[in-house]
């Protein structure tokens, strides 16, 4: 029976954790690692994680510097390599799986179609909302950013593009927070880009995917449940730098765009960062 190692990269979240293991532990059909990648959490945190791993027969890696989402899974897609697994499931902390075949059935799907290199499923909120699959970010959206985070101020909707999630098939970008990849393809591109600490992950694995002549697939007939709650800590001022730091990169190294229209979205980058700075 297939093995697919199940990377939580966990950062101050035991309690999640602890629940989205409970639900891995009930998929049937599919053998699971399930592997614990601490993201440099608090002394009690880490604790927790470690009595959690040891309770479920879970791999725990501490990681001891923060270096964001894609360093942090990087350090388990590679320990996947290591094992020699076919596949591995990235998937947030708060990701729950009602369906015992979950598993199974995407599994059952990259084998079936050697063209996928990244597959997601039906994701809904904690509100019922879709989140699967994605669309790429047009060059005029991105330019006019600051109005449409203006925009999305006043109405509260969602700035990403949710295509039909009715039907299953090949789609742009799958959701980040929960997805199966082949390993074959991370080692083809010399795994998760690390230059992003935060934020535009999706669209820039998407790029590499296209690029590589793979396929990123949408699947319908399977559900999770992505308990995310949008966090108010930290500095507003501080997370738009780091957005903006991010999608200028993915806009540089990750896009089709030529160089006057990267120029152009730096600018937009650069005014979206001046509004926030005074307003804050």
């Amino acid at each position: 029976m297939e093995i697919v190692a199940t990377i939580i990269l966990n950062y101050n979240s035991s309690t999640d954790c602890r629940k989205c293991v409970s639900f891995l532990k009930k998929q049937r059909g599919v053998k699971l690692e399930i592997v614990v990648v601490d993201n440099c959490s608090r002394a009690d945190e880490v604790e927790q994680l470690r009595r959690l791993c040891k309770e479920q027969g879970c791999t725990l890696i501490e990681n001891h510097e923060n270096r964001g989402y894609n360093a942090g899974n990087n350090i388990g897609l590679r320990y996947a390599a290591e094992k020699g697994y076919k596949y591995a499931m990235i998937a947030n902390p708060d990701m729950e799986f009602p369906q015992e075949d979950y598993m199974a059935r995407v599994v059952a799907k990259m084998d079936e179609d050697l063209k996928i290199a990244v597959l997601g499923t039906s994701i809904v909120d904690a509100k019922g909302l879709q989140q699967n699959p994605l669309d790429f970010v047009s060059f005029w959206s991105e330019f006019l950013w600051p109005m449409e985070m203006l925009k999305y101020k006043r109405s509260h909707k969602s700035l990403s593009t949710v295509m039909d999630y009715t039907r299953s098939g090949y789609c742009p970008i799958v959701s980040g927070c929960c997805f199966c990849i082949r390993m074959s393809f991370v080692k083809q591109i010399g795994y998760f880009d690390e230059n992003v600490f935060l934020y535009c992950e999706e669209p820039i694995l998407a790029h590499q995917v296209k690029k590589s002549g793979m396929k990123e697939y949408y699947m319908s007939e399977v559900m999770a449940i992505h308990r995310h709650i949008s966090s108010t800590k930290g500095n507003p001022y501080a997370r738009m730098i780091l957005l903006c730091k991010s999608r200028d990169y993915k806009n540089k190294y990750h896009s089709n765009y030529n160089a006057f229209q990267v120029l152009l979205l730096r600018i937009s980058s650069d005014l979206r960062k001046a509004i926030m700075k005074i307003k804050s």
